[in-house]
C-alpha cells in the first residue's frame, strides 16, 4: 500500500462506549476528506466501447510498440479463506453490515495483542510452493508505519524484508484467439500481511467529484492477504490479465481463496513503463488502480503503453511521472489519482508482538505431499490425451469443471466425446441458467452412461440430449428414464418391418400416386404421424431399416417406380 497525504482531514470526536460501537447505524467512525486538484481528474462522459477482434487489438500494439518495449510487473493481494481474521478471532464474511465483524484487537485498541492464525502460515506454505518458490525457513512479522483513516492502529503487520516465500515463477498458456503460446512469469516474492478497513465515499465515489466525507467500515481490518509480487516480465495486457487469471485459478485448485474480484478477494495493481528498444534502463513507472477484471486490466495496460509511447514519440517523456493511475471505465482511458514524490519511508521494524515464524522441513514436506494436481499440469495431461489447446483451457481454467470431467472419463467415458458434452450443451445450460457445474444435478457417472448409450446405439443422439437436460435440471438415472419413456431405440429387424408395412399398408393412395411419379409425396411418407405413433417416437436403427426398404421394395410386383423414401435421416422422424 502507497503512503497517502490526505490534506484538509477534519477529524470529528466518536464515541467508544459499546453502545455506539455496535448498536448506533450513524457517528460510529468517519472523516471529513475535502477533495484536492492533485487528487481529483475532469468528469468523463461515458463514451461507448467499440468492440474490436483481439486479432485487430494485437495488430495495432505491435504497430505502436514497434520501436518501444513495455515493462510490466504486477502486485497482488489475494485474500484467505481462513474462518477467522489473521490476528483474532473475527471471522469475516463479505457483505456483512459496517464494523460487525469488528473486536479490540482489530480495532486497534491499547493493550491488545495479536495471535496468529496458523492457517495462514499453512495457506501461504502452499501457495509458495505451488509458484516453485524457495521458502524461508525463518521468517517473521514486521509493522509497516502509515497514516489512513481506515488502518486504525496507524501500522499495517506485514513482511519486510524475509518473506515467507521468493524467487519462483508461474507458467501459463494464452488463449488460442489472441495467438496462443506458452509463458513463464518470475515471481519476486510472497509475503503475509492483514488487510485494512474499507472507506465508504459520500456521493458516487468518483474522484471527479468532491468527496465530502467518509465513513469507515473496519469488518475487513486484519483479514489475512498474501501478496504476490511478480518479475517485471510482462510486455502486454493480454500476457498480464493472464497472469493474474493464472494466480486466481492457482489459488482456487489449492483452496486458499475464493479469487472472487468483485468481493476484493483478488486484487491487483499494476506497475507499467516504456523503454525505446534498446535501452537497458527502465523508464518511469506508473501505478493502475481501479483494476476491478481482467478485460479491464487489458485494456487498461493496452491504453497505458498507447500513452506513454505516444509521449515518447512527441519528445514529451519527461511529462511521464511516477503516479498512480485510475482506470476509467467510461472513458475507456486511465486517469491520475495522486502524484508520487518518491519512495515512501514506511519505517519498517521488527513486529514485537509476534514470535518469528519457523518452519521444520516435516512441516514443509507434509503441505507438499497434500497439493493438489495444479492448472499447469492437468493442462499438460489433458494434452497428452490427444485434445485441442482450446478444449484444454476450456477443462482446465475451473477446478470443478475439471473434477467433472476426470470423474466422467474415470467412470470409462470416451474423453473427446466427454468433452464436447460437457464445453457444449451442459456449458450453454450453466450460462443461459446462471449456474455453476456443482450447482446442476447431472452427475459424472450418470453423463458416462449416457455417453455409452448413445455410443453402443441403446438411444439416438437426439433422445440423448433430451435425457441430458432433464438429468440436468431433475436429476435421476439415464436407465431410468430410458425404460420410464420406452426410448430404446428399435433395432430388431421383425419389428422394423412390420411397421413399414403397416405404415405403407394404412397409406395405399399415396403410396400408389408417388410410384405413378408424384415425388413430392416422399416427405409424407418420411414424416407420417403413423410411424411415430407405431414407434412411441422411439428412434430407428439406421442400417436395419435401409436393408428392410430395399428388400420390400424391389421385391413388389406392383411397383412402377422404386419407392426412395428418406429414411436415411430416420432418427428424426422417430423422436419428438
Amino acid at each position: 500500500m502507497a503512503s497517502t497525504l490526505f490534506r484538509g482531514v477534519q477529524t470529528r470526536p466518536f464515541l467508544l462506549y459499546p453502545s455506539a460501537l455496535f448498536g448506533r447505524k450513524n457517528g460510529v467512525f468517519y472523516c471529513t476528506i475535502k477533495g484536492t486538484q492533485t487528487q481529483t481528474a475532469a468528469p468523463e462522459n461515458k463514451q461507448p466501447q467499440l468492440k474490436v477482434s483481439p486479432q485487430a487489438k494485437a495488430k495495432v500494439l505491435d504497430k505502436i510498440l514497434q520501436d518501444h518495449e513495455a515493462i510490466i510487473g504486477i502486485e497482488t493481494h489475494v485474500q484467505l479463506s481462513t474462518l477467522t481474521k489473521a490476528f483474532c478471532s473475527c471471522p469475516y464474511n463479505y457483505g456483512s453490515k459496517p464494523n460487525t465483524c469488528i473486536c479490540p484487537v482489530c480495532m486497534g485498541l491499547p493493550g491488545t495483542l495479536p495471535v496468529l492464525n496458523s492457517k495462514v502460515i499453512q495457506f501461504a506454505v502452499k501457495l509458495g510452493l505451488a509458484l516453485n518458490c524457495k521458502l524461508s525457513l525463518n521468517s517473521k512479522f514486521d509493522r509497516k508505519q502509515y497514516f489512513y483513516p481506515d488502518l486504525p492502529k496507524g501500522y499495517q503487520i506485514s513482511q519486510f524484508d524475509i518473506p515467507i516465500a521468493s524467487g519462483g515463477y508461474i507458467d501459463l498458456d494464452l488463449p488460442v484467439e489472441f495467438g496462443g503460446g506458452h509463458r513463464r512469469f518470475g515471481i519476486t516474492r510472497v509475503h503475509m500481511e492483514e488487510d485494512a478497513g474499507k472507506l465508504l465515499h459520500s456521493g458516487n465515489g468518483s474522484y471527479s467529484q468532491e468527496i465530502t466525507f467518509s465513513l469507515v467500515d473496519l469488518n475487513r481490518a486484519g483479514v489475512p492477504l498474501l501478496e504476490i509480487v511478480s518479475e517485471p516480465d510482462m510486455r502486454s495486457g493480454i500476457e498480464a490479465a493472464e497472469y493474474a487469471a493464472e494466480l486466481q485459478r492457482l489459488v482456487r485448485y489449492l483452496g486458499v481463496s475464493n479469487g472472487n474480484m468483485q468481493e476484493g478477494s483478488l486484487r491487483c495493481d499494476v506497475n507499467i513503463s516504456v523503454r525505446p528498444i534498446g535501452q537497458l534502463e527502465f523508464g518511469t513507472k506508473v501505478e493502475i488502480k481501479n483494476l476491478n477484471s481482467f478485460s479491464a486490466m487489458n485494456r487498461a495496460i493496452d491504453f497505458e503503453i498507447s500513452r506513454q509511447v505516444s509521449l515518447y514519440s512527441q519528445d514529451q517523456s519527461d511529462q511521464i511521472v511516477q503516479e498512480t493511475r485510475l482506470w476509467e471505465e467510461g472513458g475507456q482511458k486511465t486517469v491520475t489519482m495522486r502524484k508520487k514524490e518518491g519512495l515512501s519511508d514506511y519505517r519498517y521494524f521488527p513486529e514485537p508482538d509476534l514470535p518469528e515464524v519457523i518452519l521444520t522441513e516435516d512441516y514443509v514436506n507434509s503441505i507438499h505431499s497434500s497439493l493438489p494436481e495444479l492448472p499447469e499440469s492437468k493442462r499438460r495431461r489433458y494434452e497428452k490425451m490427444g485434445l485441442s489447446m482450446q478444449d484444454v483451457l476450456f477443462l482446465a481454467n475451473d477446478v470443478n469443471v475439471a473434477d467433472f470431467f476426470d470423474a466422467t472419463i474415470g467412470k470409462g467415458a470416451d474423453v473427446k466425446l466427454a468433452t464436447n458434452w460437457i464445453m457444449g450443451d451442459i456449458a450453454a445450460y450453466m450460462k443461459n441458467e446462471k449456474l455453476s457445474i456443482n450447482e446442476i444435478k447431472l452427475t459424472p457417472q450418470e453423463l458416462a452412461e449416457l455417453i455409452a448409450s448413445i455410443k453402443g446405439g441403446t438411444i439416438s443422439g437426439k433422445i440423448g440430449k433430451e435425457i441430458l437436460f432433464q438429468l440436468i435440471a431433475k436429476g435421476g438415472t439415464v436407465k431410468g428414464l430410458i425404460e420410464e419413456k420406452d426410448l430404446v431405440q428399435i433395432v430388431d429387424p421383425a419389428e422394423i418391418e412390420k411397421m413399414i408395412d403397416k405404415v405403407l399398408a394404412e397409406s395405399p393412395k399415396q403410396l400408389e400416386q408417388y410410384r405413378g411419379g408424384k415425388t413430392k409425396l416422399q416427405g409424407y411418407f418420411a414424416g407420417n404421424e403413423s410411424i411415430k405413433r407405431k414407434s412411441k417416437s422411439r428412434a430407428f436403427e439406421q442400417d436395419p431399416i435401409r436393408e428392410i426398404k430395399c428388400q420390400k421394395l424391389n421385391n413388389s410386383e406392383s411397383q412402377k417406380h422404386v419407392l426412395a423414401l428418406d429414411f436415411t435421416n430416420v432418427s428424426s422422424l422417430g423422436t419428438h
